[in-house]
């Protein structure tokens, strides 16, 4: 991978090389100048991932700032100075600085604010990466996700979606398997064909029979017309049979004769018609013990399972989690008419370490109802159900290995929530599920109220 690319503006010799010996460490490609001039000229030649802009006499840091944003929005500015003011952080916050470090600073904090910085970019990059990547296919929707997993998996579904041979996509409830079905399909020679998704598990055999085979007219009682099922509905495109390993085993036999002959009849008539369509299927089973144990057609398996994709549940790619999260938040704020500007450090941290059973789906859910609720710029912990807002909590307690008593567990986490509240306790109260005059008790008894 590229190394990130740091433009640093400093005009003290003694400095630079100090900066110099941090940041090259850290694998960074670094640029210096001593002037403002220098620095506009070189982001004139070309774009850095970050700016550190010293606040010297001789250097106009505020200016470099301004030019920065104008012309690279998305690359993060570090102002650093020796004489430092309120008036001069607050101008440089109002500016775009990503952050405003006053001299001298503690080696480790400058590390990782340079980190942080980097990390913003990276993602506002990838946000900006997969926002052209929708907008490019009208209505497609691109699998988000930088991790290793989701790498190999959309590396896979560009080579397999150009071919007609059938897929059987696998994953838990909320991993996004029709998603892949219809990126498939997009990406295919069937694009401009329709895609027709049922699911199997949610039908009695006879209506499942009926939506995927259709009728003829007078097949049954209420037959007044011929319908045409889903399968012919789809003649050139692709039907996604979703929840496959619900399906009844005397369906399955219709099903494979379909696949093998490409033809079918309609419920209640003699004659073949040719179908041509590509075959996606999707479960959250396994489909191979299925087989073992009688429940699913071992001749059927074989049809449908030429290729065969794995979604890894949101638990094994956590990396991909502000990403994700980020999109939602610009979903809903679109949907919901809000102008909400970011998710909050805390709430990434919280959602990072969030099993997630509900997979990409429950984190969908959970930045919807977030900006529902909130009301100001920033999605907060207090935005989030009260099972996550206690999370951080929990993960402390478990990283420090200590053994509480319940009393100091319960003082430790009031105190917290007040924390987070900035000291309101109506909403805190709320937050812990008791009543205010509750609170303010055990406020009293834990010599902590104010």
């Amino acid at each position: 991978m590229e190394k990130p690319k740091i433009l640093v503006i400093y005009d003290r010799l003694i400095d630079r090389e100090t900066l110099e010996q941090i940041l090259t460490k850290e694998g960074y490609k670094v640029t210096f100048v001593d002037s403002g001039i220098q620095a506009l000229g070189e982001l004139d030649k070309r774009e850095f991932d970050l700016v550190l802009a010293d606040l010297m006499q001789h250097t106009d840091g505020i200016q470099v700032l301004e030019r920065t944003k104008n012309m690279y929005p998305d690359v993060e500015v570090i102002i650093i100075t020796g004489c430092a003011t309120v008036s001069s952080a607050v101008e440089a916050m109002q500016k775009g600085a990503y952050h405003y470090l006053a001299k001298p600073y503690n080696i480790d904090e400058f590390r990782m604010i340079v980190k942080k910085a980097l990390e913003k970019r990276k993602l506002g990059e990838e946000i900006s990466e997969q926002r052209r990547l929708v907008e490019s296919r009208g209505n497609a929707f691109p699998l988000l996700g930088k991790s290793h997993k989701m790498m190999e998996l959309k590396k896979t579904i560009e080579q397999i979606a150009p071919t007609d041979c059938n897929v059987v996509i696998l994953g838990e409830t909320g991993t996004g398997k029709e998603l892949v079905a219809k990126l498939i399909h997009q990406l295919s020679p069937r694009a401009e064909k329709r895609f027709l998704a049922i699911n199997c598990g949610a039908f009695s055999e006879e209506l499942l029979s009926n939506e995927l085979f259709g009728h003829e007219k007078e097949a049954f009682t209420g037959a007044r017309g011929v319908k045409k099922g889903l399968l012919e509905s789809a003649h050139g495109g692709t039907i996604l049979l979703d929840e496959i390993g619900d399906m009844p085993f005397s369906m399955q036999v219709k099903l494979l004769r379909v696949i093998e002959e490409r033809k079918l009849i309609r419920v209640g008539g003699t004659e073949e018609i040719p179908v041509d369509i590509r075959v996606l299927a999707a479960t959250n089973k396994d489909l191979k013990r299925e087989v073992g144990e009688g429940r699913f057609r071992q001749d059927l398996y074989y049809r449908l399972n030429v290729v065969s994709l794995f979604l890894p549940p949101l638990v094994e790619r956590k990396e991909d989690i502000p990403l994700l999260a980020n999109h939602f938040l610009r979903k809903f704020c679109d949907l919901q008419g809000k102008n909400i500007e970011k998710i909050s450090d805390e709430v990434i941290q919280i959602l990072t370490h969030y099993e997630f059973p509900g997979n990409v789906r429950e984190l969908e859910n959970i930045i919807e109802r977030a900006v529902a609720i909130a009301q100001g710029p920033v999605i907060e912990v207090f935005h989030l159900p009260l099972d996550l807002q206690q999370h951080p909590h929990l993960i402390r307690r478990h990283r420090t290995r200590e053994f509480l008593t319940l009393e100091e567990n319960e003082r430790e986490y009031i105190e917290w929530v007040l924390k987070q509240t900035k000291g309101n306790k109506t909403r805190a109260a709320k937050i812990l599920g008791i009543d205010r005059v509750s609170l303010w008790r055990k406020l009293k008894r834990y010599k902590f109220y104010r």
